[in-house]
C-alpha cells in the first residue's frame, strides 16, 4: 500500500462492527467496478497467495455472487455474498457468509451485513465499509480467524490492479 493512501481498522466491540476506511489511487467509477464486476473482482479479491474464482454472480438487488478463494495446492474455501440494496457507484449493502460450493450457508461461521460506501477524496477515492455482526463471539471469530490481516493483503492487491487499471 502507498503510504499516503488511509487505512483504518477500526472495531466496536459494543455494536459489534468493524469499520474499515481505505484509500484508493484511482476513480470512484474504476475502484466501484472493480468491487462489483466478477472479472475484476476475480483477479484481486483475495489474500496472497490465494486467488479468487466466481462460480455465480448477479450483482443486482436480491442477486448474488459464488465465490471461491483457492489456496495454490487447489483447496477452496467458498463465500457467498447476497447484494440487498444497490445504489450505483455510491453504496451497496449484502450479506455475507461461509458456504460451500453450492452455496449453501455453513452455520457454523458467522455471516455479516457489509454496507460499503463509495466518495471522492480530494486525489483519491475513500471506500468505507462497516461489517455487522449479530454477537460478539461472531466478531471475535472472525478476528481470530485472521480477518485484518487477510483484508491487508487482499486490499493492497487491489491497489496493484488498479495501478495496471488506470
Amino acid at each position: 500500500m502507498k503510504a499516503d493512501l488511509q487505512f483504518d481498522f477500526l472495531v466496536d466491540k459494543d455494536k459489534n462492527t468493524i469499520t474499515i476506511k481505505r484509500e484508493f489511487a484511482a476513480k470512484r467509477q474504476m475502484v466501484w467496478d472493480c468491487y462489483t464486476k466478477s472479472e475484476l473482482l476475480d483477479r484481486w479479491f483475495a489474500p496472497k497467495p490465494l486467488t479468487t474464482k466466481t462460480k455465480f454472480m448477479d450483482f443486482s438487488e436480491g442477486g448474488h455472487w459464488l465465490y471461491a478463494m483457492v489456496e495454490p495446492n487447489g483447496t477452496e474455501y467458498w463465500g457467498r455474498s447476497d447484494y440487498q440494496t444497490i445504489q450505483a457507484i455510491d453504496h451497496y449493502t449484502a450479506l455475507d457468509g461461509f458456504c460451500d460450493d453450492t452455496g449453501a450457508l455453513n452455520p457454523d461461521l458467522p455471516r455479516s451485513k457489509w454496507d460499503v460506501t463509495f466518495s471522492d477524496g480530494a486525489r483519491h477515492t475513500l471506500v468505507e465499509t462497516v461489517v455487522s455482526y449479530a454477537s460478539p463471539e461472531a466478531l471475535q471469530q472472525v478476528i481470530n480467524m485472521g480477518l485484518k490481516e487477510g483484508l491487508t493483503s487482499t486490499l493492497e492487491r487491489l491497489d496493484e490492479l488498479l495501478l495496471i487499471l488506470n
